[in-house]
C-alpha cells in the first residue's frame, strides 16, 4: 500500500476550491501522467494513465467513482484498475481559513494486488506521495489563476 498526502494554502474562498474541486472537468488534465478520461455520468469516469513505474513504461486505465460531494468541502473517490490489478482512494478537503484562504488537502491511497502487489506497492511507495503533492499543488495554482 502506497499513499500520498499534501495540504496547501491557497489566497482564495472556499467556494472557489469547491467550485474548482467538484468539477473533474476542471482539473482533469493536471493530474500526473494523465492521458484521456471518459465520464460515464456525473459520478463515473475512465482514466487512461502514460507514466513510468520504475523502469517500465506503462498505460494504465482506471475506473474512478465519485463516493460524495459534501459541498463546500470535500470531494471523496475510489479507483479500480481496469488494466492492472490495484485498488484506491482518495479526496480533497477544504477547510476555510478566513473569508479570503483556505487549507487545500489532497489524499491518494493505492493497493497494488494480484501477483504483481509485493513488487508493484514497494515501487508505488515513492511515487504515490509525489504524484499526490504535485496534483494538489497544480490544482492550487490553477485555482489560484482562476480567480485572479
Amino acid at each position: 500500500m502506497a499513499t500520498g498526502t499534501h495540504t496547501v494554502e491557497v489566497p482564495v474562498g472556499i467556494e472557489h476550491v469547491w467550485d474548482f474541486v467538484s468539477d473533474m472537468e476542471k482539473w482533469a488534465k493536471l493530474v500526473p501522467g494523465y492521458n484521456a478520461h471518459e465520464m460515464i455520468d456525473e459520478k463515473h469516469s475512465t482514466w487512461t494513465f502514460k507514466g513510468n513505474v520504475g523502469v517500465l513504461k506503462k498505460t494504465v486505465e482506471v475506473e474512478i467513482t465519485i463516493l460524495e460531494w459534501i459541498a463546500p468541502s470535500k470531494v471523496t473517490f475510489e479507483l479500480k484498475g481496469l488494466s492492472d490489478n490495484f485498488t484506491g482512494n482518495g479526496y480533497f478537503l477544504a477547510e476555510s481559513i478566513d473569508a479570503e484562504n483556505t487549507k487545500m488537502t489532497g489524499f491518494l491511497e493505492v493497493i497494488a494486488g494480484g501477483l504483481a502487489g509485493p513488487v508493484l506497492n514497494p515501487i508505488f511507495k515513492p511515487i504515490v506521495p509525489k504524484a499526490t503533492q504535485m496534483l494538489t499543488d497544480r490544482v492550487a495554482n490553477k485555482i489560484k489563476l482562476v480567480n485572479v
